[in-house]
This record gives structure tokens, C-alpha cells and sequence, in this order.
């Protein structure tokens, strides 16, 4: 940064610029049996862990520059422990890092930091304010990056500031000590409150106070849900039993509560409509709604989200929540959107965290997306039954990459076939004599958990060529009767 870029600069404002969400931990389900109860268990890479949990925030100006800043209280994890964990195992076995854990700081620090480490730091110092101050520069010019142990604290802090190009270096650097570190007590007033209960907790460990109980994976999650946006003040977080909503709209504070109840009622539908083997009790689902799709889309390329530009919304499975931002149509828009995406998460945990097939999970999330309709999703699109008929056994044949694929006029005619397959499941399958489609949902299920592939559930479900023609042909007499 030139010179008079900084000095024109509001001073904590350089570095406290525009928030990025941090990105919620990768994880991967695992079908666990106990006491005769079939539940997932998600494990994690400890080291994903420990980062996220580490970092306490990160800020991006107008010309590219990133502020991250992170407390170093837990040492990360080893080699021999990066094996996937629970958040319970790994949170039961993290260690502190103290003050003169040197060793365990400058591993933190490598790992944080945005370029590689120098084979030795420069010296300590202490700063005007009395602190211990570490820089990791080497020969880079790129960033600022510093290890710090404010005064009277015993908790080691990592500052990094990626630089724009053409900055000065050095300008940079008195800079970030002289506004940044210099003013931390302010930084924490006006930025930073998670800070201040870091340090209200640093003192009960002083005096000995037990820590308080651990609590269960689910708020666990919804910890980490709250610590990625804690020290953003647009942002909000509004709880429910089974989920979290993090937001940072504007005036729309009674769209987010009239939603969680919302999602509330329609999960209930949900697990009525498509029960599940797998119980869901330690399950959290968590909604990020951006409030302008700029945002939504520069979050995308910060988490190397770059392949979803086109999407409105989207369920991250390996994140476990629901991204979104609110459309120019509106607060109802966007509440269809995320009851289509929560339908999204809530068949993932049915099925174990095994990829359902489209026209299953498509068909159904459309279904919901309309639930104050009298039909619950019998909306005015009509197919051409006679003509269609023969596109149904294509579609029930289609992984993602065949239903996505083709123009998008291709696109939303295999959308609208497979929600007129859960209109017809749902309003017309039990009235078919004999009722021989009663249990193909409950099959379906348990089929993709047993397989594991969603063509073959598909197979299994129907059972026979025979069985699918049947259905083909019940579809479209229902369509063409109006039932």
C-alpha cells in the first residue's frame, strides 16, 4: 500500500474492513448402531478442527487486502491425531497452549500463517504497550505476520495481513504495529468482542474454576455455527431446537424468526413424508443468508465455491448447512428457496449421507417449497402425460450429471417430471387398487443406505421393469384425470 493510501485510511477500519464468514469444518458421516439404534456420527479432519476453531475472524478491504486474526489457546493437534474425530473426542483431547509453549506456538503459527515459515523467527520484542510481539516475515514482502501475547494475558494471538500489490512494505508493517497492536484495547471494544470473554475465562482458569461440562455434538456444531460469524456485528444468530440461522439481512429481523418457526413445522413434514431408519436427534441444521447475491457470491470464491456462481442457494453436505442469499423477489421467494434447501438436508441425514437420486430429492424439494398451498405443491405446471410418459423412466435413471445437464429449457422439464412424481406419490399412489407404490419411498430409503448407490435403490425400490411400467402408467392416468 502506497504511503498515502495509509495515512488516508481510518486506522482499526484498514484492517476491521469487510467481514468473510468463516468456513464451517468438512465432515463425513459414519453409520453407527447402538443399543439398537441407527444414528450418523459425524468425524472430522482434527486439524480442519482445530483452524476453525482457532481463527477468530477475517476481513477483506476494497483492494484485496486480508486481515485474519486468530487466538493460538489450543495447541493443534498432532500428526497421529489429524485421523478423522467427533467434535466430542476432539474437544475432550485438545491441549492448552501456555505462555512459554514456544514450541507448540510457532507450529500454531506455521500452519496459520499465509506463506511458508522462515527456518527461524526474528527475535521477540516488547511493544510500547508492554506485550511480547513475534514476527515471521523471512525474506516475504507479501504479508505481515506476527504471534503476539498481549499484557496480562497468558493466551498467544496470530495477526496476518495479506498486502495489496504495490504496497510498501514497510510503511505497512509500522503501520499494523502503530494502529493494530498498539490499539488493541480499542480493536476489542469495537471489533473484537469474543475477546472479552476469552479473557473472563482466562481468569476462572486462574482461580481454578472447573470447566464447564461439554456439551453434545449438536452444540458443538451450533458453537462452531456462532463462532464463524461472533465477531461480525451485521451479522445475527437466531436459534431453534434443530437449527441455527446466521444473517446478516437488513430490517428483516421478523423474516428470520417467522422462518425458524417455519422450519420448524416444515421438518416435522418432512420426516412425516419421507420417515427415516437413521435416529436425527444429535442433527443441526444451519441456514447462512447473505443479504444481496454479491455477497453470496463473493462468499462462494472465498470458500472455492466457484462451480455454484449460478445457483440461487445451495446445501453444502460436507459443511452441513444451507447457503443462501435474499433474491430481489423477496422474503417469500426466499423462504421457498430454503424450505427446497432444508429439504435438501434433511433427506441427506435420512439417507445416511449417501446421495439420493434426483427425481427423488429435486421432485421432493420442489414439493415442499409451497407448503401454505391447500395442494402442498399442486402448482399450476401441468405435464403432457402421453407425451412425457416415456421421458419417466429416463429420469428415474439419471444421476446429477445427466439431470443437470442440456439447455436450461431441458434442465426444468426434468425438474418439473420429478416433482409431478412426488405430486403423484404423494396424491395419487395410494389410490391405485392394491396400492402397490405405498412403500416405494420407505424402500427407496433403505435401499441407498444398503447399497449405497442411488441407481441401484432405484432398482430395488420399483423391483421390477414391470413395476416401473405400472407406475408409468398410474402416472399418467392420474395426470390426465386431474386427480
Amino acid at each position: 500500500m502506497t504511503a498515502a493510501a495509509i495515512v488516508a485510511a481510518t486506522a482499526l477500519e484498514l484492517f476491521f474492513a469487510e467481514p468473510a464468514p468463516l468456513e464451517m469444518p468438512s465432515a463425513e458421516a459414519y453409520l453407527v448402531r447402538m443399543n439398537g439404534v441407527s444414528r450418523l456420527e459425524d468425524r472430522y479432519d482434527a486439524l480442519d478442527l482445530w483452524t476453525s476453531q482457532s481463527v477468530i475472524g477475517r476481513w477483506i478491504d476494497d483492494e484485496g487486502r486480508v486481515f485474519t486474526l486468530a487466538s493460538l489457546d489450543y495447541a493443534p493437534p498432532s500428526s497421529a491425531a489429524t485421523r478423522r474425530t467427533t467434535r466430542e473426542g476432539y474437544a475432550a483431547t485438545r491441549k492448552r497452549i501456555g505462555p512459554k509453549d514456544l514450541d507448540a506456538r510457532d507450529a500454531a503459527v506455521a500452519l496459520l500463517s499465509p506463506f511458508d515459515m522462515p527456518d527461524e523467527p526474528s527475535a521477540s520484542h516488547v511493544g510500547l504497550n508492554g506485550w511480547k510481539i513475534l514476527y515471521y516475515h523471512g525474506t516475504n514482502t507479501t504479508a505481515v505476520s506476527c504471534a503476539f501475547l498481549p499484557k496480562g494475558r497468558d493466551t498467544w494471538h496470530f495477526a496476518s495481513w495479506e498486502l495489496a500489490e504495490g504496497d510498501d512494505f514497510a510503511v505497512a508493517l509500522e503501520r499494523f504495529e502503530s494502529d493494530f497492536l498498539a490499539d488493541w484495547d480499542a480493536a476489542v471494544e469495537r471489533h473484537i468482542p469474543t475477546e472479552r470473554g476469552a479473557a473472563q475465562a482466562e481468569k476462572a482458569r486462574r482461580r481454578g474454576d472447573a470447566d464447564p461440562p461439554l456439551p453434545g455434538e449438536r452444540e458443538l456444531l451450533r458453537a462452531d455455527a456462532r463462532h464463524s460469524v461472533a465477531n461480525y456485528p451485521r451479522w445475527n444468530v437466531t436459534d431453534g431446537r434443530e437449527f441455527s440461522v446466521l444473517d446478516d439481512l437488513r430490517d428483516t429481523s421478523g423474516f428470520v424468526v417467522a422462518f425458524t418457526n417455519d422450519l420448524s413445522a416444515v421438518r416435522a413434514r418432512y420426516a412425516s413424508v419421507l420417515p427415516s431408519p437413521i435416529d436425527g436427534t444429535n442433527t443441526l441444521c444451519v441456514a447462512r443468508i447473505f443479504r444481496d447475491r454479491a455477497e453470496y457470491a463473493a462468499a462462494l470464491g472465498v470458500n472455492g465455491r466457484d462451480d455454484m456462481e449460478w445457483s440461487a442457494a445451495y446445501w453444502n453436505p460436507s459443511r452441513r448447512e444451507i447457503v443462501a442469499y435474499l433474491p430481489p423477489e423477496g422474503e417469500r421467494e426466499l423462504l421457498r428457496t430454503l424450505r427446497h434447501e432444508a429439504f435438501h438436508q434433511y433427506l441427506s441425514y435420512a439417507c445416511s449421507m449417501i446421495a439420493a437420486s434426483p427425481w427423488l430429492n429435486e421432485g421432493y424439494a420442489q414439493y415442499f417449497e409451497d407448503e401454505e398451498s391447500a395442494d402442498w405443491g399442486l402448482g399450476a405446471w401441468r405435464p403432457d402425460p402421453k407425451a412425457l410418459a416415456p421421458l419417466l423412466p429416463l429420469v428415474f435413471a439419471m444421476d446429477y450429471r445427466a439431470f443437470y445437464s442440456g439447455t436450461d429449457e431441458e434442465r426444468a422439464l426434468k425438474y418439473r417430471l420429478a416433482w409431478s412424481v412426488a405430486v403423484f406419490i404423494e396424491k395419487g399412489a395410494d389410490k391405485v387398487r392394491g396400492r402397490p407404490f405405498a412403500n416405494l419411498k420407505r424402500d427407496y430409503v433403505a435401499a441407498l443406505i444398503r447399497t449405497q448407490d442411488m441407481l441401484k435403490a432405484t432398482a430395488a425400490a420399483f423391483g421390477s421393469e414391470r413395476a416401473m411400467d405400472d407406475f408409468v402408467d398410474e402416472w399418467v392416468r392420474f395426470w390426465t384425470e386431474g386427480r
